[in-house]
């Protein structure tokens, strides 16, 4: 059983890895359009290991504190997206719903799993997308336009749901989707950073009313949102995301996505691994 509130050297390591954890994802999700918590999620579940916090529910912390960090950097990059005129409202209002609904959904569902369960999931999914995008081509198409009426009504909750059960939001399903129909990236990016309000908001709701013992949740816990964690990986990605999307228009992405990739998979493979209990 972890102590209900851990050493101050442990605080600090804390602080530290989640000072590094917030710098990275900003980066990550101005230069390379993927997100942050596709890095977010795993780096929370092996910080609060290392703190003692190894209850059944660890990954839904981790989701839900994840989520709850989306909130602000979609707002804030749909709202800066949205001045230089990139951002589809005629998709994203389409969209919206049905990805709301699979997102709330994805809260019931999460709620009740394992968190060996949910490594399993975030570590099958986090193979799929470490694969497109090391091996993804621009000129991949499914179709010339986005889907609309049954397709559109069948996908979007999907892609909620699957983006709650990962704890990411818009940027890692959302734009190799709106790719594939033929978006241009610069504005399949900036419709993305909406989609992922439309997971984060409902998502992050449901989760602060997720009950977890006491023992098993970090210090200022809410539901199953770390306080913590949220306050300083917000602070630092507000700080480094515009490094990122400096650095993405000063440079060619491409060869970064494929290195992002191997990185991807080696963190997918490792959920797997501890989620067989190897």
């Amino acid at each position: 059983m972890a102590p209900p509130f851990p050493e101050t050297g442990l605080l600090v390591q804390m602080l530290v890895m989640l000072l590094a954890i917030g710098a990275f994802g900003g980066v990550l999700a101005g230069l390379l359009g993927v997100g942050g918590g596709i890095v977010l999620v795993p780096a929370f579940f092996y910080a609060f290991k290392t703190l003692g916090y190894d209850g059944p529910q660890l990954m839904q912390i981790c989701l839900a504190t994840s989520l709850a960090t989306i909130i602000v950097t979609s707002v804030r990059s749909v709202l800066s997206h949205n001045r230089k005129g990139a951002v589809d409202w005629g998709i994203l209002r389409t969209w919206a719903p049905g990805i709301a609904i699979g997102a709330a959904f994805g809260v019931l569902v999460a709620a009740g799993l394992r968190s060996n369960t949910l490594q399993g999931v975030f570590g099958g999914l986090g193979l799929v997308i470490g694969a497109y995008l090391g091996l993804g081509r621009q000129d991949w198409r499914l179709g010339q336009e986005m889907p609309a009426g049954f397709t559109r009504a069948a996908m979007s909750p999907v892609l909620g749901f699957l983006s709650v059960l990962m704890g990411i939001g818009g940027g890692s399903f959302g734009v190799p989707l709106m790719s594939l129909y033929g978006l241009p990236i610069h504005r399949a990016v900036a419709t993305a950073a909406g989609f992922g309000v439309t997971i984060a908001v409902p998502s992050v709701i449901g989760f602060l009313f997720l009950e977890i013992a006491a023992e098993n949740r970090p210090p200022f816990t809410v539901g199953a949102v770390n306080l913590v964690a949220f306050v300083i990986v917000i602070a630092m990605t507000l700080i480094s995301a515009p490094w990122g999307v400096r650095l993405a228009h000063a440079m060619d992405p491409r060869p970064l996505k494929r290195v992002f990739a191997v990185f991807l998979t080696l963190v997918a493979l490792n959920m797997l691994r501890k989620a067989l209990g190897w």
